[in-house]
């Protein structure tokens, strides 16, 4: 994908993932995320590398600042999402008796897109560069994502540990539908309640990842 004119200051906004920044998107992705996939892809440092090293360069939206990748927003369009890696990729880099296990754990983040729906998978912005708008710059770009591809909406999960996100993503038309509470997950993967939020696209989000 081309990048966009979205722009906040001196960062901008463009879709994909640029050539030679999957290290730093697998870092964004680990520091957001790490402690949900620590039981499936840790140890810390393998696991940035597998992320990086299964990119789908398509599926994601990223925020640079002076070249360097400061945000980022995944989503699953197609069957494709930006973190890949499947079955063998699992196993290569974890072997058989390890890998099993993490294959498990891996299977309790899946989510199918129904028809003409957009999942987000998540969204990561720099510690050094939050409160400056770039979250709000990559979901206004994952929704042209949505609408151009004739979606009809966008969902997504928010966990109860990271009331910052749900409180970006209402702010954001994000209207909460349920909640799973999954107490047996809390010592696992840190949190015990997954919110499922929707988003209906409408003809604006075309434009407004561009910034007209």
């Amino acid at each position: 994908m081309e990048p966009t004119n979205a722009r906040n200051g001196t960062v901008t906004c463009r879709r994909g993932v640029p050539e030679g920044a999957e290290g730093e998107v697998a870092a964004l992705y680990w520091e957001a995320f790490g402690r949900k996939l620590g039981p499936a892809l840790d140890p810390p440092e393998t696991g940035r590398a597998f992320i990086a090293a299964h990119l789908n360069h398509d599926r994601g939206v990223t925020a640079l600042a002076d070249g360097t990748v400061v945000g980022v927003a995944g989503y699953r369009l197609g069957g494709r999402a930006l973190t890949g890696g499947d079955v063998p990729d699992v196993l290569s880099t974890y072997g058989v008796l390890r890998g099993l296990p993490r294959l498990a754990v891996l299977a309790l983040f899946d989510r199918t897109p129904e028809e003409a729906e957009l999942v987000m998978d998540g969204i990561a912005v720099d510690a050094r560069h939050r409160g400056q708008g770039i979250g709000s710059l990559l979901l206004a770009q994952v929704a042209a994502v949505a609408a151009e591809n004739g979606c009809r909406r966008i969902r997504l999960d928010v966990i109860d540990t990271n009331p910052r996100a749900r409180a970006l993503y209402e702010r954001h038309g994000y209207v909460a539908r349920h909640t799973e509470r999954t107490p047996y997950l809390r010592r696992l993967l840190g949190f015990g309640a997954v919110t499922t939020m929707y988003r209906p696209v409408t003809g604006a989000d075309r434009t407004a990842g561009d910034g007209r």
